[in-house]
């Protein structure tokens, strides 16, 4: 059956290759398709991945980088499922993202392994496990939840699918097994089927099964169903059923009775067996698909076969329902993706004629509403019909296919039954069916209200609107407008009836739904007019409907300005501008002339209304001049103001300041300019000085920043207007620092009497000039001083403030002063009082009034510059007897003690309180003993020991400087710069050491000798100290410093002191010892303290001599001794000398450095003997595997063994891998035996040559790198069976299969090298890297087996890898086979022509052609079949017909010379009608004579040269030819080149037809002359028969009679007459009824004008005219009638005469 007839079309939509997806992973268990929206397919290489292809972009894969077991993608949304098996568990992760998101949804840990899984919604996955079936839903938290157990049947199956009714209360679970022993071929099938609600399961035997929903007739409610297909083989015989049964048959209804039918499977596919079931929803069909590709399609009502075919040539793996066309999606082993789908066109079509089952074909057209039944459910309603099966009819006819039965002819037909008393009528039941079914048409909805209407039953029509089950007309609202308004207004705005839907609007007075209508359906009513007849009524609702009208898209439909007239000339003023308000609000521009009006209108009306438009501020684009005219004539100055652009304008109004409020006006300057302002702030001082003084001064505040203050203070100036400016300038002073400014608000405020203010601005602020101002209170004269004392206290003025009020007897404000404001100023005061001359008494007591506030320095200061400090003792002293402790009062009072001579020393040696510098100081020149005096009791240092230096006094020096004990002052009385060094030395020495008894001064005093590097003299001065008979002389400091001092200055005493000296610091000098190089020294010292290791250390390290260290060790017998030595020994390489030493100490810590140093000199058996003794104190891995190792070097085999089995903590595998570095294989062996380590002790073994053992070792490594190093050992000692053995476990590793391959072809190893691939054929493991690699061995050294391997496997290997193989090895037959195999058609077809005799076979060839993508192959291949093979040329040129160009091939075979070689090409490809192949058959046709085939050439098939073929043929000696040359000339219109070739060949009949065909009178009369002159009469009278309506009546005449042939022309005139006779009469008949009609119509236009006439009297004048004719009712005219027929001869039988009617 051709394709584009099947009911079934299959399409490609896709191919796996063809977006990147290797045939490796086109597996079940890498490609999952959940729904129709998308695939998901899992990549392992190059890299794990997962590729989501969506449908709807399938070549727009997305790929993300996944490692995962299997993937899923949600049937809906971009939700991706993912499972994993736990590494080294039997559990599985679960995961599900949210692609979209990037992120995370939900996760859960199986405790035991999935199975299977599959999303059976899309919120609920179902996981199937070994034992159990669990349910996991993606919303919440929740966990898997168990469903049920997998029942015995289902063990040891693999799962190939779950699914779930609609309801979730069903479950099936599907698997397939190995099938009976006795047919193991053949898979079998088994299915559990389970009932949430009963909890219990069936078991039966199904390969497949699927759930649908039924509509049972007589139950409201769908049943479910179940399909299941089953393939089994018992008592020898294979059963093949499909059973469609109901599940849960629901009490007291009609159920679903089982169904059942057989599966018919062709001989071929008998092993073949259903892998899965969909179910069509749309169509109700069963789709049952099988491994192989067959397809079975199923009706799910009846289980009756619809069709079978083979729809893939691979075999078919994963299914999936395509419920948007009601299909499937099949997706086979060569990743193609296939889309079957109903062909809706053909299926009823093959159902009734294929299949003859007329019932099913009309239930399917109704079910799926498909074409091609129509002819069926016509006939069978009729019969119903005629049966008065009215209700089955009525059923038939509401579910029609495409309604072809929902027609008003239907509706009629139910009309005219006659009602039978007591039952329902036929129409009723007709309309009460399709109310069931479904939504009425048309006419059906009126038909029906218009029953109901006249039965007075409204609410029936509500609640059939509501459940919109009729379809809204016009005249279905016109109808229940009778009944009810509201209802008719839902009908028309569900029609779209708009003039209706407006004037039902307007009727009802809702004219606002009358815009949001419109604007929905896009009408335009007469806005202008609705506008009108609101205003009549509701003024405000205008309004309201005008604002709506300008809000509409597009504009306002009628003119603001036109709108606004209407109110106005109703004088409706608040309503125009309450719309104009509203309109008008987007201020724009081309708006100014309607803001300008409403404005107007307002301020002439409405004054308060137009100034809140204006303080709105909405409009802009007013006319404002106009606007300004009128606000002042309003008495709106304010408004004016703001409107007026001009100064005289302004001036003009401003004054009227008594009718602007002060803030506006002051608001008001703000907008003004600078020079503006300015003017009018003179005008309205000028107008009214005091009055407007107080706006003036706000606005100055207010705008001084743009007007300027010195502007500002120049109007006031201008005017002497100081308290304006003193108003003015304190609004502004707290924002100036101009000191100008400031300076003049104090002069304002004087002038102004505000002495206060005066005061405080003199007091507060920063930013007068304080000498301008102190100069200007000075000449004022102000009778309060208080602002010029605080000018001159805050600035410095104090001297010139004490003159001011001394010269001024205002001594009152001085005392004051100094008491009171600033009694720190005292001294100041004391001073120009001093200078001015005043008496002391007055000073005095001013001095005591203020006592404890006044500063004594400055006052004593001031004092003593005038000398007059005596002025001051009753002061200080009466301060002294108040217990003052200031410095500065006893510094004063001791200076004038020092100057009276009272006794100083006293004073300075009792008093605690004064100043040692300051005093000091004072006393230098007057006396330097009480300078150090001072000095000393306040230790001033620098100047005490200046003071001695200058005066030579360094007795006192020296005793100060000890007692004192500070390192600084030593350093610098000690420092070689300083001259008197020597001096103060002596002084030390002599006098201040020998007087005394502290330690701590004699400590100071040698730390500073040390400090001042003076070692001689420190030395003289320690031998003096210590060694004769002094306090100090045991002292233990002294004497380490004694020693350390002769060590550093003078070594040759260093010995004699130690052996004197018995209380110092022995370790510690001796390490000084040490580092001085003083090593015998340093020896005696340690010994005479028993410090024996470090006395040996210095014989050691320092003195470099190890006898004498032996000798001292044997002489002390300390380990610690030992273990120094054995050190030394051990870095001068003596090893067995240290290891014995180390043994004498017992000392195991040094173990690693022993270790080392015995395995650099190979001393093994003595680092046993160490080992042996550290073991016994250390646990240390290191020491066990250096046990182990010596014993191996030193070949003590047997101790090793006998010490791994004792109690150890050696790293037995570093030290087994390090034996086996240094080929003691030996030792090796028993380690790696003894920790089983069978990788390692494997490749021992083979090093020594124990194959054996070593293969046994590998075995129980299973390792891949044990097994290559095993086999390549045993290849290379040719132990092939051994090496076959381990090359076993190799190459089921595809990475180490290539190795394998390598290693033994370099060595020559071909035959067990194939031999070891075929025994890996047969493994469990086998991967397509062995086939692969077998196959590329066949083709290099087996090539006889090459081509049965790759028939055998060609679905296991790597395709691309064996076709270079083969291509090298030049295996062509093989090589073709290949790349058929992996759909490379064109490098196939290549291979087949360049190596024909090897690889060409032709029904193989015929197959590849076909299929080749590039074009140029077939021409090639037309060529090739020329040259080699012509027999069969035709044969392949048939398969290409479709695909070739007919052209290219015909000049191929015409330039060949071979061009009647595919004649029969040719003659099957003409019907394309291509002129090349038209040319060359008819060549082919003229040169065998054959004109019956030319001319049937000719006439099917006109593409072609057909002058050329004439001119060729026309003097061909064959009568016949000459024929097909005039029958082409006269096809190509060349009538008289026709007719004179058929006159020459007599051919009369042949001339007439030609002349009668060319409608040529000319032509016609000529070959009637022709004949008259031939003398045919015969043919003349058959000239007029044909050529009757050519010829012209007057010509026939004439010609017969002049040649006396009128019998021969009187049938024609006869007919002529007869003609036009009949022409005349129907013209006359056609005239009669014209007049009839004009008269007619002429009368009806009289009728209607008299009617209008009479409703125009009846009518009111508000109702418009009624309608036209025509507009509705009346006399429709009948439609006009054609007067005429044809003009020219009635029909007539071709070649003969009309018939002739009667007389």
């Amino acid at each position: 059956m051709a394709a584009a007839n099947a009911p079934i079309s299959m399409k490609e939509v896709l191919t796996f290759p063809s977006i990147g997806i290797s045939p490796q992973f086109i597996t079940f268990t890498n490609v999952t398709m959940e729904s129709e929206k998308y695939i998901c397919v899992r990549e392992t290489a190059p890299q794990n991945s997962v590729v989501i292809i969506d449908m709807s972009m399938p070549m727009q894969p997305l790929r993300r980088p996944i490692s995962a077991d299997s993937a899923l993608m949600n049937p809906n949304s971009r939700i991706l499922a993912l499972k994993a098996q736990l590494p080294g568990t039997t559990q599985d992760h679960l995961q599900i993202f949210n692609i979209e998101m990037k992120a995370k949804m939900k996760s859960h840990q199986m405790p035991e392994q999935v199975v299977f899984w599959k999303w059976i919604s899309p919120k609920m996955l179902g996981l199937v496990t070994q034992t159990s079936v669990y349910h996991w839903s993606i919303e919440g938290d929740s966990e898997p939840v168990k469903m049920f157990e997998r029942t015995a049947n289902l063990v040891n199956n693999q799962i190939i699918n779950y699914k779930c009714d609609p309801s979730d209360k069903w479950l099936v679970l599907i698997g397939i097994a190995p099938g009976a022993p006795e047919r193991p071929q053949l898979v079998k099938g088994n299915m559990q089927l389970f009932s949430v609600d009963q909890q219990r399961s069936q078991v039966l035997e199904a390969h497949a099964a699927s759930f649908a929903q039924f509509n049972v007739p007589g139950n409201e409610n769908p049943s479910i169903l179940i399909s299941f297909s089953t393939k089994s083989f018992n008592a020898g015989q294979v059963t093949s059923k499909l059973h469609v049964i109901e599940l849960g048959a629901q009490p007291g209804k009609p159920s679903f009775s089982k169904k059942q039918a057989d599966l018919f499977f062709p001989p071929d596919f008998q092993d073949d067996f259903p892998v899965a079931m969909q179910i069509s929803h749309k169509y109700s069909l069963i789709y049952v698909i099988t491994k192989l590709g067959l397809l079975f399609v199923y009706d799910l009502e009846t289980a009756t076969a619809v069709y079978r075919n083979k729809i893939s040539p691979d075999p078919i793996f994963l299914t999936s329902e395509a419920s948007a066309v009601g299909g499937f999606y099949a997706i086979n082993r060569r990743g193609q993706v296939l889309l079957a789908t109903v062909n809706e066109a053909t299926i009823i079509p093959f159902v009734s004629g294929q299949l003859n089952n007329l019932e099913l074909a009309v239930n399917l057209a109704r079910r799926g509403n498909l074409p091609g039944a129509e002819n069926l459910v016509v006939q069978r309603f009729q019969e119903l019909f005629a049966q008065t099966k009215y209700k089955e009819a009525a059923e038939l006819a509401a579910e029609s296919p495409q309604g072809i039965l929902r027609t008003p002819d239907t509706v009629a037909k139910f009309q005219s039954v006659p009602v039978q008393a007591g039952q329902t009528p036929p129409l009723l039941q007709y309309f009460g069916t399709l109310l069931t079914k479904g939504k009425l048409n048309e006419f059906e909805s009126l038909e029906l209200s218009r029953l109901v209407v006249n039965q007075n039953k409204k609410n029936l029509l509500e609640n059939w609107l509501a459940e919109d089950k009729l379809e809204c007309s016009e005249e279905l609202g016109d109808l229940v407008k009778t009944v009810d308004n509201d209802l008719a207004l839902k009908i028309y705005i569900k029609a779209r009836a708009t003039p209706k839907v407006v004037a039902a609007f307007a009727e009802r007075r809702e004219f606002d739904k009358i815009l949001i209508y419109s604007k929905q359906v896009g009408y335009t009513p007469d806005y202008l007019f609705l506008l009108q007849t609101i205003l009549r009524t509701d003024p405000q609702g205008a309004v309201n409907f005008a604002l709506m009208m300008s809000q509409m898209e597009g504009g306002c439909p009628v003119d603001y300005n036109t709108i606004t007239d209407l109110f106005l000339q109703r004088n409706l003023i608040r309503e125009a501008t309450a719309f104009l308000l509203d309109v008008l609000k987007p201020n724009l521009p081309e708006h100014a002339f309607l803001q300008t009006k409403v404005l107007e209108i307002n301020l002439v009306t409405f004054p308060n209304v137009a100034d809140a438009i204006l303080a709105n501020g909405m409009f802009s684009h007013y006319d404002r001049p106009r606007i300004a005219q009128l606000c002042e004539k309003a008495g709106l100055y304010v408004r004016a103001l703001q409107h007026y652009t001009e100064l005289p304008d302004i001036k003009r109004v401003i004054v009227n300041t008594h009718a602007i409020e002060q803030q506006t006006l002051v608001e008001f300057f703000g907008t003004l300019s600078r020079e503006w302002a300015l003017e009018c702030m003179k005008d309205l001082l000028m107008v009214n000085l005091r009055g407007n003084l107080q706006i003036i001064v706000q606005v100055a505040k207010e705008y001084c920043e743009q007007l300027g203050v010195d502007a500002c203070i120049k109007i006031f100036e201008q005017f002497k207007s100081y308290e304006g400016l003193y108003f003015f300038l304190g609004s502004y002073l707290s924002s100036s620092e101009d000191p100008d400014i400031h300076f003049k608000y104090i002069e304002a405020a004087a002038k102004t009497g505000q002495i206060k203010e005066v005061e405080r601005m003199t007091r507060e602020s920063n930013f007068y000039d304080a000498e301008k101002t102190k100069n200007f209170l000075m000449e004022a004269k102000l009778p309060d001083a208080r602002p010029l004392i605080n000018v001159c206290d805050r600035f410095g003025f104090v001297p010139d403030l004490t003159h001011y009020l001394y010269t001024n007897n205002m001594l009152r404000y001085i005392e004051g002063y100094v008491q009171k404001v600033n009694p720190g100023n005292a001294p100041l005061v004391v001073g120009q009082l001093l200078d001015d001359e005043c008496p002391e008494d007055f000073i005095k007591g001013l001095i005591l009034s203020v006592r404890s506030l006044l500063p004594v320095e400055p006052l004593v200061e001031e004092c003593e510059k005038r000398n007059r400090l005596r002025l001051l003792t009753q002061f200080l002293e009466h301060l002294v007897s108040e217990g003052s402790q200031d410095v500065h009062v006893h510094n004063a009072l001791g200076k004038i003690i020092i100057d009276s001579n009272n006794n100083p020393e006293h004073f300075l040696t009792t008093n605690p309180y004064y100043d040692s510098r300051v005093v000091g100081k004072y006393c230098e020149k007057r006396d330097p003993t009480l300078a150090v005096v001072a000095y000393r009791r306040g230790q001033c240092d620098d100047e005490l020991i200046n003071v001695t230096n200058k005066n030579s006094l360094f007795k006192l020096q020296a005793r100060y400087v000890v007692e004192r004990m500070d390192g600084d002052l030593w350093e610098k009385v000690l420092n070689p710069e300083n001259e008197y060094r020597r001096q103060l030395i002596d002084q030390v020495v002599s006098t201040a050491l020998p007087e005394s008894k502290s330690p701590e001064q004699v400590s100071a005093a040698v730390k500073a000798f040390m400090t001042a590097d003076l070692p001689h003299e420190l030395i003289e001065l320690l031998e003096k100290i210590v060694l004769q008979n002094s306090a100090f002389s045991g002292n233990f400091n002294l004497q380490n410093l004694l020693i350390l001092t002769a060590i550093k200055a003078d070594p040759s005493r260093v010995m004699d002191y130690i052996n004197r000296l018995d209380n110092f610091d022995g370790p510690a000098v001796g390490e000084v010892a040490v580092e001085a190089q003083l090593y015998e020294e340093a020896f005696a010292i340690f010994k005479k303290f028993n410090l024996n290791v470090q006395a040996v250390n210095v014989l050691l390290d320092n003195i470099r001599s190890i006898d004498r260290a032996v000798e001292f060790a044997f002489r002390v017998e300390e380990d610690a001794v030992w273990s120094q030595v054995a050190k030394a020994q051990l870095r001068e390489g003596l090893v067995s000398d240290a290891i014995e030493s180390f043994i004498r100490a017992d000392d195991a810590t040094q173990f690693l450095d022993v270790i080392r140093a015995s395995e650099d000199a190979d001393i093994y058996t003595d680092l046993v003997r160490y080992l042996l003794m550290v073991r016994q104190k250390v646990k240390e891995p290191k020491v066990d595997s250096e046990l182990i190792y010596a014993y191996a070097k030193i070949d003590r085999l047997g101790e090793i063994e006998e010490f791994i089995l004792m109690p150890n903590v050696a790293n037995l595998q570093n030290v087994g891998d390090r034996l086996f570095d240094e080929a003691l294989y030996e030792a090796a062996k028993i380690i790696f035996t003894f920790i089983s380590n069978w990788a390692k002790l494997a490749v021992t073994l083979v090093r020594l040559k124990q194959f054996q053992g070593a293969v046994d070792a590998a075995r129980k490594a299973n390792s891949a790198k044990t097994w290559k190093e095993v086999c390549f050992a045993c290849v290379d000692a040719e132990e092939f069976r051994l090496a076959q053995i381990c090359g076993l476990n190799i190459i089921v590793q595809v990475d180490d299969l290539e190795e394998v391959s390598e290693y033994y072809q370099n060595r020559g190893c071909f035959n067990e090298l194939i031999s070891l691939m075929e025994s890996g054929l047969g493994l469990e493991r086998a991967h397509m890297g062995i086939f692969t690699e077998l196959g590329v061995l066949y083709a290099r050294y087996r090539p006889e087996k090459l081509m049965e391997h790759i028939k055998l496997f060609s679905t296991r290997l790597n395709i691309p890898k064996l076709i270079r193989a083969c291509d090298e090895q030049q295996h062509w037959k093989e090589l073709t086979y290949l790349y058929i195999q992996y759909d490379e058609f064109d490098n196939a077809a290549t291979t087949v022509m360049n190596h024909s005799p090897e690889a060409w076979d032709h029904m193989q060839f015929k197959d590849i052609i076909i299929k080749v993508a590039s074009v140029e192959l077939y021409y090639k291949a037309v060529h090739f079949y020329l040259q080699e093979h012509p027999d069969l040329i035709n044969d392949m040129l048939n398969v290409l017909a479709l695909r070739v160009d007919h052209t290219r091939v015909v000049d191929i075979m015409r330039k060949a010379g071979h061009l009647r070689l595919v004649k029969p090409y040719m003659i099957a490809v003409q019907s394309n009608n291509v002129s090349a192949v038209n040319e060359a058959l008819n060549e082919i046709y003229v040169e065998e004579e054959d004109y019956d085939r030319l001319r049937e050439s000719i006439d099917l098939h006109d593409n072609f040269d057909q002058i050329g073929l004439a001119q060729k043929i026309e003097k061909h000696e064959l009568l016949e030819m000459r024929r097909v040359a005039a029958y082409i000339y006269k096809k190509a219109g060349r009538w008289k080149q026709s007719i004179a070739l058929s006159k020459k060949d007599n051919h009369y009949r042949d001339a007439i037809e030609t002349a009668s065909q060319s409608g040529d009178r000319e032509l016609a009369e000529e070959l009637l002359v022709y004949f008259i002159e031939q003398g045919k009469k015969e043919c003349f009278a058959s000239c007029l028969f044909v050529c009757y309506d050519l010829i012209r009546a007057d010509v026939v005449l004439e010609l017969a009679w002049i040649h006396n042939m009128i019998d021969f022309a009187f049938p024609y005139m006869l007919q002529f007459i007869r003609e036009y006779t009949s022409k005349v009469d129907e013209l006359i008949k056609d005239k009669i009824e014209a007049q009839k009609e004009v008269k007619a119509k002429e009368q009806e236009e009289k009728e209607v004008n008299a009617q209008q006439n009479m409703y125009a009297q009846l009518l009111p004048l508000a109702l418009p005219a009624p309608p036209m004719p025509g507009m509705g009712g009346g006399f429709t005219p009948p439609p006009p009638q054609s007067y005429m027929g044809g003009m020219g001869m009635p029909p007539m039988p071709p070649y003969g005469m009309p018939p002739m009617g009667s007389y």
